[in-house]
């Protein structure tokens, strides 16, 4: 095994090709730096330097050598760079988990990008899986965090669970639908059509949140077609097969045949919550938990204004 020292030490004799200069510059006397090189090239096996009384030059094995030895060391620097910034948490890798429907909002999108551009060097790997399938998955680590609509079980307490507020929804009509006519409407024109949902086992935080929602008024809930992402759920709303509540990002899907409206009820929102393990959280965890903060309020103060 190279010693790392001893290549250094060639590196500057061969930059100065002269050892009083080469010592001065690594800071030792002459004749230790003169025996490193000598014990240096008893280990290659061959000669590095050709030395007379009034030069010294690179052998053609040390000509060949040298950028071997120069790879050596920047690999070794580099090393020691990215040890460095995963020490400090500014690089490694992030698995974040996400429900579909967040998918589209503007906080999410923000995070990423803010997030990618302090930390550069951070692999985010993006998740998408439905909330009750994010619980498992942030408790034995295969994601770090997680964007939900759900609130885990209060017997889960290896999660830590923090909220975003809650996010209004909208009534997706097909644009024919005479629903799509009105300004707004409300869940009780809305429970005479069938409601296309995520399928029922699904574990989608955005299902309980509207069944809760229809229970509260006491209305009747007619089950449509299904569909596992929320770009699927347009689609089945656009070709008529029923309506959906979606929050109020999905409008950025501005699809052809489907008209989005808002609903009149009190509580017709999803919650939005960040889970992530109550212990033992990462300095990258931290981190990405801050720019969510920060763009959680300053899109709050920008509402109040």
């Amino acid at each position: 095994m190279l010693d790392l020292r001893r290549l250094r030490y060639f590196l500057t004799v061969a930059e100065e090709l002269h050892f009083g200069r080469a010592a001065l510059r690594l800071h030792l006397a002459q004749p230790p730096l003169t025996r490193q090189i000598s014990t240096l090239e008893n280990e290659l096996g061959f000669r590095l330097f050709d030395r007379t009384s009034r030069a010294v030059s690179l052998t053609p094995q040390g000509q060949h050598f040298l950028p071997y030895a120069q790879a050596v060391l920047e690999q070794v620097e580099r090393a020691q760079v990215m040890a460095d910034k995963l020490a400090a948490g500014s690089a490694g890798q992030l698995a974040l988990g996400y429900a579909s429907s967040i998918a589209l909002s503007e906080l999410f999108s923000q995070a990423l990008q803010a997030f990618a551009q302090r930390f550069p060097q951070v692999q985010l790997t993006l998740v998408e899986g439905a909330s009750v399938s994010q619980w498992g998955q942030i408790v034995d680590g295969r994601i770090d965090i997680g964007l939900s609509r759900m609130q885990p079980p209060e017997e889960l307490s290896e999660i830590h669970t923090r909220s975003l507020g809650d996010e209004p929804l909208v009534a997706a009509l097909a644009s024919d639908s005479p629903l799509a006519a009105r300004a707004e409407v409300n869940l009780a024109a809305l429970s005479e059509y069938p409601l296309i949902q995520f399928p029922t086992g699904y574990g989608s935080g955005l299902n309980e949140a509207i069944e809760q929602l229809y229970r509260r008024n006491d209305l009747p809930l007619r089950p449509g077609p299904s569909g596992r992402q929320i770009t699927s759920i347009i689609a089945l709303v656009a070709a008529g097969q029923g309506i959906a509540l979606v929050p109020s990002c999905t409008q950025t899907l501005a699809r052809k045949g489907v008209t989005y409206r808002p609903v009149t009820d009190l509580g017709a929102s999803a919650p939005l919550l960040v889970l992530t393990r109550s212990q033992g959280r990462s300095h990258l965890v931290e981190a990405f938990l801050g720019v969510i903060d920060e763009l959680f309020e300053a899109q709050q103060a920008t509402m109040r204004t």
